[in-house]
């Protein structure tokens, strides 16, 4: 085997240019497949993040305008959800609703603790909010059935609120009691920010906020989780049925799409896990059409390698080499090549993730009222890394063993005759 590998570097010093172009292909092959694995990797990572805000068997109910006159009323009025429409989504539907909620907002509030204050939103809660849109409490509790039913004036703050209001120790703000729009407010608990829109909210019970503020029976935004739907036509089947029935609450026509607005973070859980894959297997796709042209670039070069040795091979069979010799000689110089290249190739294509990681690696669209994650953690495990140079190393074998049977085959007074 020493004299093999020997053999191998005499012929790929002799043959620099030859060799390098090969290795590069290789190389070039498997660094740009772990690059787009995790570049892909990055744009996944951010949108599975960002679903992870909230339930994904759950729906949110928003008033719209109606499109079309029915019961003798005119097209382009406002519907406004109220309690009628939490009692209906509550009791009308319960072999697929679990837990509903409403959430209702008062935006432009200041919230003061000693000399510092905040400007927040505050929005009136159900208690299962918390679990609807899967908020992390850090210090205290979330609003429970108690504070809803006794109209508590008590609030839930986020933690960057938090920071602003008692810079030194933000957490010590749970049980003290703050100002907010001419009344006190007890702070109960403080939930850990993120990058979506709730982070510029604080909590108040539901009804408390519909007495302070004066919001009558509005219900604002409605918000439910539910079962037993598995499928998009399920799905579709629920939510034309939903509309119809509140649409006959407000006199709307029950065809009316318009009327009532639904967010489906379950039917959108689908269709974003429908992409990851599509995008998962695109990448692939590219990634090994990528390496096959490596795979090529190494079965050209060696078809090359045997036409140049075409009279060393004949000799060698003259003074008693067999075409096994023959054959392993060319088949682990593919190897050789293959192997040293990809390794290369994979180094690089590591580094590139770490690099695109280390600069872009946490990226966010900071759209004034929200801030979206874009881009996560672009990098790529080295399970794969490992067999994505395999993959190369086997490919690169399967390459060579076409050249190598065709040199095993040369007779030599043919090759010396063609010399």
């Amino acid at each position: 085997m020493r004299d093999i590998i020997n053999e191998i570097v005499v012929s790929m010093s002799r043959n620099k240019l030859r060799t390098a172009l090969t290795g590069f292909a290789v190389a070039w092959g498997i660094f740009m497949l772990i690059f787009l694995l995790g570049a892909g990797n990055g744009l996944i990572n951010a949108q599975v993040n960002n679903m992870k805000g909230y339930l994904a068997n759950s729906m949110v109910v928003y008033g719209g305008f109606t499109t079309m006159p029915y019961d003798g009323l005119e097209s382009g009025r406002r519907v406004n959800l109220t309690d009628r429409d939490i009692d209906v989504t509550g009791r009308g539907f319960t072999e697929n609703i679990d837990m509903v909620g409403a959430v209702i907002s008062q935006g432009g509030q200041t919230v003061t603790f000693g000399k510092e204050y905040v400007n927040v939103t505050i929005d009136g809660v159900y208690p299962g909010n918390i679990l609807i849109n899967k908020r992390e409490m850090l210090v205290g509790r979330f609003i429970n059935d108690i504070d809803m039913a006794e109209r508590r004036k008590v609030m839930v703050i986020s933690e960057e609120h938090a920071k602003e209001l008692v810079p030194r120790a933000p957490h010590t703000l749970a049980g003290k009691y703050v100002r907010c729009g001419g009344l006190v407010y007890r702070i109960v608990g403080i939930y850990k920010s993120d990058a979506m829109w709730h982070s510029t909210s604080a909590f108040v019970p539901f009804t408390t906020l519909r007495t302070v503020y004066d919001k009558g029976s509005s219900a604002g935004n409605i918000e439910f989780s539910f079962h037993g739907l598995a499928t998009q036509a399920d799905n579709e089947c629920f939510e034309d049925a939903y509309k119809a029935r509140l649409n006959k609450l407000h006199r709307a026509a029950p065809e009316d799409n318009s009327a009532i607005w639904i967010g489906n973070r379950y039917i959108s859980n689908m269709q974003m896990n429908n992409g990851i894959s599509m995008m998962r297997t695109a990448l692939w796709i590219v990634g090994l059409l990528t390496l096959l042209s490596g795979v090529v670039g190494v079965s050209n070069i060696m078809l090359i390698t045997v036409k140049e040795r075409r009279r060393e091979f004949g000799i060698r069979k003259a003074i008693g080499a067999t075409p096994w010799q023959i054959l392993r000689l060319i088949i682990v110089e593919s190897v050789v090549v293959t192997t040293f290249f990809g390794y290369i190739g994979m180094v690089c294509g590591v580094a590139a993730n770490e690099i695109l990681n280390a600069t872009i690696g946490n990226m966010v669209i900071d759209a004034g009222i929200f801030k979206m994650l874009v881009f996560l953690d672009p990098t790529v495990g080295l399970d794969v890394c490992v067999e994505a140079t395999l993959v190369m190393i086997a490919a690169g074998t399967v390459a060579g063993l076409i050249p190598a049977r065709k040199a095993a085959r040369i007779r030599p007074i043919e090759a010396l005759r063609a010399e």
